[in-house]
């Protein structure tokens, strides 16, 4: 007997999206199997056959959108079982809600890439995971608010970038027209993209998602503030992922056009004039955005170099490229006061002098705070400095055994990349496996033209140090990659032990940087030495042999220069 399929009572919900299908005409179901999943902006919903039988005919694909009544598929039930599901029963809620009274085997807190990676890591281990964070869709400010719509737009910056530079190469093109409404587009459908892959990725590992702000009330228990109203959670342990939050000086005044990083990702507008406070990766790179789009660019930094985490000869490339395309680059300068009017008027202190400028938005981009002390983690008995700090062991667990953290909140670096690694070793220990987090090296990078990228001892920590280097470096003017792609201004610099020959740091800048610096990353944490990447054999021409070129002057082998 052939019955039809409808989507069943599910509330005041309307125009409901299916985010997944789980069957094709053929397959055999029973009573009660889960058939597709919609997602609304409140809740997502599990929708089960009512009927045991083969699906003949499905009637609507994932992305389609439905409402309650609508026909999705028909069914040949089965003699033998034709068991039904109350109508009323029908529409399994894993709602964004979660009950008063709800309890996690392991809680965690902040959906970020740490806190997603550590819940979809304990799922696996089979654990009943319940996420938490404060936005209606997962990745935190990584893939929110940060690292993924930055790079959005750098890569439009890009664009812009090399239609200029053509010329030089005997392609030349127009003036660039800039739809500013279709840029933010693009920036939010990759960000959609991903944190709506994130979203499929819980449904499947039956995780549960709760949207709201947690505290801890004690040891085994949170409340949280959701969008109706407060709730409390317990759980047996928790894994603490709660990120960072840009600094705001206190001393700015409350104007729109002062922003933080999250305003400049918005794009609201383009303006003429734009002053960056701060000379760090985030700074540099949405000058760089701004730039492309048409903003004059001033950037200050109160230390004696941009990017002050890398070696100075590295930088050096785009400190030289930035200092001939912006309005100025001040060093050693500080903004002591701004004064709200037609424009923004900026006090600067710096080493020659006292002086004032005009500028129609400021962007500040000096730092980031850390999100630990928002909790209230001491009311479970987890210690945490008045920075919002915690200090953890190498199980990443804190000073109460059951809960650990990860990400910012354990210090630097404040890097995407190591909270996922954390993330894994939290979610482990939790489940009973023993693991430790003891990277040798951690990878920073700046996604800015050209890229800058580092990892393991760098030549400053090295004099602080009192050891003995052997720093070989590799110029991309005498790269037959890089002079075909009109950038001879790279350099790879690596340092080695001079007496194991180890290699125990690697910078590069220039164009895909972060990219190439993946194998000395590789060969640090290997405790490779020189005639290890010497005698590696890299595709010619590329930038990545610019890698083996410094370990064959290590070993006295190079002949390309």
């Amino acid at each position: 007997m052939i019955k039809e399929i409808h989507i069943p009572d599910i509330g005041d919900l309307k125009d409901v999206a299916i985010v997944e299908i789980n069957l094709r005409p053929g397959d055999h179901i029973a009573a009660e199997d889960t058939v597709m999943t919609l997602e609304s902006d409140k809740a997502t919903m599990d929708i089960p056959a009512p009927y045991a039988g083969k699906v003949v005919e499905l009637l609507v694909a994932e992305g389609d959108r439905v409402a309650a009544g609508a026909l999705v598929m028909r069914v040949e039930t089965d003699a033998e079982s034709g068991t039904t599901v109350p109508p009323a029963e029908t529409a399994q809620v894993a709602s964004l809600r979660p009950s008063p009274q709800a309890h996690a085997e392991l809680l965690v807190i902040g959906a970020g890439p740490g806190g997603y990676t550590a819940a979809f890591r304990a799922a696996d281990l089979g654990r009943k995971v319940t996420l938490i964070d404060a936005r209606p869709t997962l990745g935190g400010v990584c893939l929110n608010i940060g690292c993924i719509p930055s790079k959005a737009l750098l890569h439009v910056a890009k664009l812009i970038g090399d239609a200029a530079e053509g010329a030089a190469h005997g392609v030349r093109f127009g003036p660039p027209q800039i739809d500013l409404g279709a840029v933010r587009d693009w920036k939010d459908q990759v960000v959609g993209k991903l944190t709506g892959g994130l979203a499929g990725l819980a449904r499947r590992r039956k995780v549960t998602i709760v949207q709201g702000m947690a505290r801890f009330t004690g040891p085994h228990e949170v409340e949280v503030e959701t969008p109706d109203g407060s709730r409390r959670i317990r759980f047996d342990q928790a894994i603490i992922a709660a990120g960072s939050s840009p600094v705001r000086l206190p001393f700015l005044p409350d104007d729109p056009r002062i922003i933080d990083s999250t305003g400049a990702l918005e794009l609201k507008q383009v303006p003429q004039r734009l002053l960056v406070l701060g000379g760090g990766i985030i700074g540099l790179e949405m000058a760089q955005v701004y730039h492309a789009l048409g903003s004059r660019i001033t950037i200050a930094e109160r230390l004696d170099q941009i990017i002050p985490g890398a070696d100075k000869d590295i930088v050096k490339p785009l400190m030289s490229r930035i200092s001939a395309r912006y309005d100025a680059v001040h060093l050693e300068t500080n903004m002591r006061a701004v004064e709200a009017g037609e424009t923004l008027t900026v006090s600067f202190e710096g080493k020659t002098g006292n002086w004032q400028a005009g500028y129609d938005a400021i962007l500040v981009a000096v730092g980031r705070r850390l999100n630990g002390a928002r909790l209230a983690a001491e009311a479970a008995g987890v210690t945490v400095s008045d920075q919002g700090f915690i200090p953890v062991d190498a199980q990443m667990r804190s000073s109460q055994p059951h809960i650990f953290a990860i990400g910012d909140v354990v210090g630097q670096p404040m890097l995407a990349h190591k909270a996922t690694h954390e993330a894994k070793i939290a979610a482990e220990v939790a489940c009973g496996h023993k693991a430790g987090f003891d990277p040798v090296a951690i990878p920073s990078v700046a996604y800015t033209d050209p890229e800058i990228a580092w990892a393991g001892l760098t030549e400053a920590q090295a004099r602080t140090q009192g050891r003995e280097l052997r720093v070989e470096r590799f110029p991309w003017a005498a790269s037959g990659r890089a002079l075909s792609m009109g950038r001879g201004e790279g350099l790879t610099k690596v340092l080695f032990d001079p007496d194991s020959s180890r290699i125990l740091g690697a910078a590069i800048t220039g164009p895909n940087a972060g990219e190439l610096l993946a194998e000395a990353v590789l060969a640090i944490e290997m405790a490779a030495d020189a005639a290890d990447l010497a005698l590696t054999i890299h595709p010619h021409p590329t930038l990545s042999e610019t890698l083996g070129f410094t370990a064959e002057a290590f070993e006295g082998t190079l002949t390309d220069l």
